[in-house]
Order: structure tokens, then sequence, then C-alpha cells
């Protein structure tokens, strides 16, 4: 999505479905992604971690507890993993192209692997691919490797230490598509001054229908909540 295409076109939100329908199912998971889509999410949003054999895989805090023992991902081959934690592929594989995902990059080292992994299973609809990370920097470093995803800064208001408008201009300078914060940072001053700048607007944490309408009226351009049918309600 290019900055005249996200300026001129702001609209429809996505509702993305965070980690599946977190509030019915368990979070990351095939049955929970399955769920958020027949609930009507027009969107997918996990975290992805690498494994010790570069493998990219889906999970909140990349941990896996054992009896009174908790182990980093990035220690287990895919094969050792429990079985509910799904791949990326896998997550591609059942989101429809039409649907975005967005993708929480927890591991720096990463973003090249799932980027591969995105080309093979979207090769003609990576522009529905987003690819979030709190580091500016960071997103800057890989704005030129990853050509055709959108690289997303999630971040918050208090962290803009130069003030939104320094920060929205040097991420159009970096070529960062979309800037990502909690929906009670936002506002439609907020939104309109991003927009401005061709920069597109996502809110997280949206679990109740007041805050989804709230963001809607901001136009906010894409939508963060564990209740994809609270979404689908609140977004039409």
């Amino acid at each position: 999505m290019s900055n005249s295409e996200r300026s001129e076109s702001v609209w429809p939100c996505i509702g993305f479905a965070h980690r599946g329908a977190r509030g019915y199912a368990p979070e990351n998971t095939l049955e929970a992604f399955t769920l958020a889509l027949r609930l009507g999410a027009t969107g997918l949003e996990s975290d992805v971690w690498l494994t010790k054999d570069n493998i990219p895989v889906l999970d909140h805090d990349g941990l896996i507890r054992r009896r009174l023992r908790s182990r980093a991902i990035k220690d287990f081959l895919r094969a050792d993993l429990p079985p509910h934690i799904p791949t990326l592929q896998d997550l591609l594989d059942l989101a429809p192209d039409t649907h975005p995902v967005s993708l929480d990059v927890k591991d720096e080292n990463g973003f090249a692997v799932i980027y591969e992994v995105c080309v093979v299973r979207r090769p003609v609809s990576l522009s529905s691919i987003y690819l979030c990370h709190p580091n500016l920097q960071v997103l800057e470093d890989q704005a030129s490797k990853l050509s055709g995803v959108n690289l997303v800064c999630s971040t918050r208001l208090s962290r803009l230490v130069k003030g939104p408008e320094m920060h929205a201009a040097r991420m159009r300078e970096s070529r960062i598509a979309v800037v990502n914060m909690p929906y009670l940072d936002w506002s439609g001053g907020l939104v309109a001054l991003f927009h401005r700048f061709g920069i597109a607007c996502f809110a997280w944490d949206c679990q109740q229908p007041e805050q989804i309408r709230a963001v809607k009226r901001m136009k906010i351009d894409g939508v963060y909540s564990d209740w994809p049918d609270r979404l689908a309600d609140g977004l039409k």
C-alpha cells in the first residue's frame, strides 16, 4: 500500500481478531483463527517467534511451560513443540488472501524468514501482510529489504518523544506504513495528522462496543480486538 493509496482510501477499517477469537477460544491456535473468520473478522493478528530450526511459529510470550520449568521457543525444534502451536504457514494457509494478517515480530532476527514465508504463501497479495515492531530504528533497517509488505510501528503516544508530527514525518521518509497505538491514545485530530503524512492508523485493545464505535468515528484504519463478533458489528 503506497502513501497515496493510504491517504486517499482510509476505509474500510480492518477488523483484526487479536490472537484469533481470543475471547472465545485458546489464543493463537488454528481453532481461534478459524472461529474469528466465522464470526466476521476481516483480518487476523498473531505473534511470531522462531524455533531452533528457524521455523516461524505463533505464540504470545514465546515460552513453553512444562511442569515447573519454562523454556524459550527458540530452544525447541519445531517438531518438539506442543501440537497446539501453529506455524506461520498454517495461518497463511487458513486465512483467505483477501484477509489482512498482522504479525507482531518478536525476534528481530525473524524478519527475513517471516518475509520469505509470506512471499511463498501470498506472492500476489503481500500488501495484505503487516509486520509490527515497537522499535522504529529496527523497522527502518528492514524497510529496503522487505518489498511489498507493510511495516507497522507499534508504540504509545508517551513514547513519541519528539512529538507526533516529527514521528509521522520520520515514518513517511522511512516508508513505514502504519502507526499502531492503544485506542486510548488516539483522537480524531491525531488520526488526521498521521493521515496528512500518508500514514495509516491502527488501534489496539478495543474490547467494548463503545470503544470500537469511538475509533470508527475517528476514521481509524485498523482495529484489534479479542472479540471479532463485536468488531464485525461495530465496524459495519
